[in-house]
C-alpha cells in the first residue's frame, strides 16, 4: 500500500516538472521551411453547361487560382489521417486542389441547388458516388493509397478537381501569391517537393539543423 502511494507521488511529481517545461523547448528543436513557389497563370474557365439543369439560376463561380502542394520527402512517420471535405459549390470543386496525408477520410459535401455526380477514374481512387442533390450526404471515402486523384463531376463537364495524397506528415498548399512555410520540421537531410501538377513537380535537397527557419523558392522553370 505504501509502495503504490508513494509511486503515485512520484508520477504526479513528474507530471508536474513535465508540465513546468517551457513550451518553447519543444519550438526550439524544430525547423521550418518558408518560400514562394512560382504559379502558372490562371487559365481560362471553359464555357459551363449543365448537362440536366435542375435549378432555376445557374451562376458559375470562379475556379480556385493556381496553387502549389509543397511537402517533405524521405523517411519520416506515418502519417496522422486527416477528416477534409471537397465541396462542389456554385458549380466548381472547393477547395479545386486538396492534399491530405494517406488514409484520409474525404467529404463531398454538395452546396448547390442542382444535382452533382462526382467520380473519378485515377488509379489510386477509382470511384463513382452517383447523383445526389443539396440535402443528400454521399457516403465520405478514405484514400488510402498515395497519388494523385483526378475529380470529375458527370453533370457539369467543366468541373474539375484534384485530391493529392501524399504518404508524409509535412506538407501545406500555398496562398494564390505562391507563398507557403512548413513548421515543426525534423532535423536532417531531405527533399522538399513543389507539386503542380503531374508535368510540374520540382524538387529540392535540404539540410535541416535544430531551430533553424530555411528559405527556399522556387522559381519557374
Amino acid at each position: 500500500m505504501t509502495a503504490r502511494a508513494d509511486g503515485a507521488v512520484s508520477i504526479a511529481a513528474l507530471l508536474l516538472m513535465l508540465a513546468a517545461l517551457p513550451p518553447a523547448a519543444t519550438a526550439a528543436s524544430a525547423a521550418a521551411v518558408e518560400g514562394t513557389v512560382a504559379l502558372p497563370e490562371a487559365a481560362a474557365a471553359p464555357a459551363a453547361a449543365a448537362r440536366y439543369p435542375f435549378a432555376t439560376s445557374y451562376e458559375v463561380g470562379e475556379p480556385d487560382p493556381p496553387a502549389a502542394v509543397v511537402y517533405l520527402e524521405g523517411d519520416l512517420p506515418a502519417p496522422a489521417p486527416e477528416h477534409a471535405e471537397m465541396k462542389q459549390e456554385r458549380y466548381q470543386f472547393a477547395p479545386g486542389l486538396l492534399a491530405v496525408p494517406r488514409g484520409s477520410t474525404v467529404a463531398f459535401p454538395n452546396r448547390d441547388d442542382e444535382y452533382h455526380s462526382v467520380f473519378s477514374y485515377s488509379k489510386p481512387k477509382r470511384f463513382d458516388l452517383g447523383r445526389y442533390r443539396r440535402d443528400e450526404e454521399p457516403p465520405a471515402l478514405v484514400f488510402d493509397e498515395p497519388g494523385v486523384v483526378r475529380l470529375y463531376c458527370e453533370i457539369h463537364d467543366h468541373m474539375r478537381g484534384t485530391i493529392l495524397v501524399l504518404d508524409t506528415p509535412h506538407a501545406t498548399r500555398t496562398d494564390a501569391g505562391g507563398r507557403y512555410r512548413l513548421d515543426g520540421l525534423p532535423a536532417g537531410t531531405w527533399t522538399l517537393v513543389a507539386w503542380l501538377d503531374e508535368d510540374t513537380v520540382r524538387r529540392r535537397s535540404l539540410t535541416l539543423r535544430a531551430g533553424d527557419t530555411v528559405r527556399v523558392d522556387f522559381p519557374e522553370e
